[in-house]
This record gives structure tokens, C-alpha cells and sequence, in this order.
């Protein structure tokens, strides 16, 4: 199961804004950091194809179909 997180980075550690689902020192995780254009690119290419959807949404999604599971 993927979980989409909003993260803030501060002193080079990525810091979760909201609870996570992980248990101490899990290792496997995949961390997706679209950035700028690349985040417009993807939100761009979602539009309107499930109807009115959310940004968090939209987000939840692509990170479900790009990642899958591990």
C-alpha cells in the first residue's frame, strides 16, 4: 500500500507534515520529489481525467501508479 506525505526539508532530513503509516527503522521506501516542472507536468497530464479531482488526489494517484508496490 502506497501513502502519499507531505514532507518539509530541513538540515538535510526529510521531516513528515502528517502522520505516516512506517515502523521504526523500515527500509524500504521510495521517495518521489517532482519538482517545478516536472510537478506541473504530471498534474497537467491528470486533468479532468477522473473528473473534478483534488490536488491531493490527483497526487495520490500518480504516486500509486508510478510506484505500485515494493
Amino acid at each position: 500500500m502506497s501513502q502519499t506525505v507531505k514532507v518539509r526539508y530541513e538540515n538535510g532530513v526529510l521531516k513528515p507534515l502528517e502522520p505516516v503509516n512506517l515502523q521504526e527503522g523500515e527500509e524500504r521506501i521510495a521517495v518521489l520529489i517532482p519538482i517545478g516542472e516536472e510537478r506541473r507536468r504530471i498534474l497537467q497530464k491528470y486533468r479532468g481525467a477522473l473528473g473534478r479531482a483534488t490536488e491531493k488526489e490527483i497526487e495520490e494517484l500518480h504516486a500509486e501508479a508510478e510506484w505500485g508496490p515494493l
